[in-house]
């Protein structure tokens, strides 16, 4: 038997008015999605246990079959794992984003949580100035993708309330800097970047062409190493992650799966979409098991982009669902799982705790229930099944 789940981050919604009271999902072309909820099983699952924030690493843990109650302790300690940054024992990763700040209403305001989605190249430059300017043998900065990078602090404090930039997008940062015991050490790391980046040489280059300056960091996520079973133990099985945000792969080093890298995978509505099914297929041959993220639909949510959300949400299906569908056909025996992780609903640009529609096909159960208005959040909901604890998803996909 081959297992594989195809992720759309975020690509749960709220009905729109735009859209004829319509979500997004149910407003895109999907084809295939649809054949899967009306061919197979559709539900509804709660990744986002109540009391934890609704955040991808969170979602994803539970995705894959991780109890976040037991098992999460952060986010940058999972970045960490995929940037292969080892933590000691008193060790604290937090996740590190080039932002970009501007003044305005007597405070600063977060005017792009992505720094204006720099590049990677650009933003390694940056990078290495901070660690060259503020590292020492008390913090360390660590380069990753994009804008989303590593700082570690040494016998630092983690039990500090933080924001997530992106939950706080075009409103002002004061009520949201971090707080609690040594809350002031991070903050000062943050205020003190804004000075180092603003006479950085890409920043200046960056404004010249007309593009956003990534002039400060953004310190949150913080946690040390978890402890976790691999998923030969949990579940008998060998597999592979193929995504282009280092959250997922590094939940997949923790859970002894390999990591693939596809050639143009950006973590932006411009990703290799058909690279990632292509590899997903080509691992299969030799593993059980294949997770596939893919973020673009997440990151258009967070910009407010409804057009580009659809885009994201037609070629996730079109070029992964669609090309994994047909490609699994020659291994027989198969499974596929759809869904998000979480909801990002572009009328608040950011995560929320909504249940998500999951679609597997299949069916691992011949009892359960299919859809009539293909796959989308109204449909799932009708169906009246409901996997209350996410992480038993993936029992339910793996062991029936």
């Amino acid at each position: 038997m081959k297992y594989i789940i195809l992720l759309g981050d975020g690509m749960s919604d709220h009905p729109i008015e735009k859209l004829d009271g319509k979500t997004p999902l149910q407003y895109a072309k999907t084809p295939n999605m649809d054949f899967m909820a009306k061919e197979g099983t559709i539900g509804t699952a709660q990744t986002v246990p109540e009391g934890f924030p609704p955040g991808s690493d969170v979602a994803n843990l539970s995705v894959f079959g991780y109890a976040p109650a037991k098992y999460y302790t952060g986010r940058s300690p999972l970045e960490a794992a995929s940037m292969g940054v080892e933590l000691g024992p008193d060790d604290v990763a937090y996740r590190c984003n080039l932002v970009t700040l501007v003044e305005g209403m007597g405070d600063l305001i977060m005017d792009d949580f992505s720094g204006g989605h720099i590049s990677t190249e650009e933003a390694a430059e940056l990078i290495s100035e901070l660690d060259k300017q503020l590292g020492d043998d008390e913090f360390k900065f660590y380069p990753g993708v994009s804008y989303r990078h590593l700082m570690v602090w040494k016998g630092g404090a983690h039990r500090i309330e933080t924001t997530p930039p992106h939950d706080i997008s075009d409103r002002v940062i004061g009520p949201h800097l971090p707080k609690g015991d040594r809350s002031d050490v991070i903050s000062s790391l943050m205020m003190k970047s804004r000075e180092i980046l603003e006479h950085c040489h890409v920043n200046k280059t960056r404004i010249i062409a007309g593009a956003k300056p990534a002039n400060a960091i953004w310190l949150w996520g913080q946690g040390k190493a978890p402890k976790m079973p691999d998923y030969k133990e949990k579940y008998g099985l060998t597999g592979a992650v193929i995504s282009a945000v280092d959250l997922l792969k590094g939940i997949g080093i923790y859970a002894g799966l390999e990591i693939i890298d596809v050639p143009g995978a950006t973590g932006y509505i411009d990703t290799n979409f058909a690279g990632k099914a292509e590899y997903a297929l080509k691992e299969l041959e030799t593993k059980d098991f294949v997770y596939l993220h893919v973020e673009a639909p997440d990151e258009a949510g967070h910009s407010g982009n409804m057009e580009h959300k659809i885009k994201a949400i037609e070629d996730f299906d079109e070029k992964v669902v669609g090309a994994v569908l047909e490609g699994m056909k020659k291994f027989g025996e198969y499974r596929v799982l759809v869904l998000p992780d979480h909801a990002t609903p572009l009328s608040i640009k950011t995560h929320s705790s909504d249940a998500v529609p999951f679609a597997i096909y299949p069916s691992p159960d011949s009892e359960s229930p299919r859809s009539e208005g293909g796959y989308n959040e109204i449909s799932a909901e009708k169906s009246g099944f409901t996997i209350d604890k996410g992480h038993m998803l993936m029992d339910f996909f793996i062991k029936k």
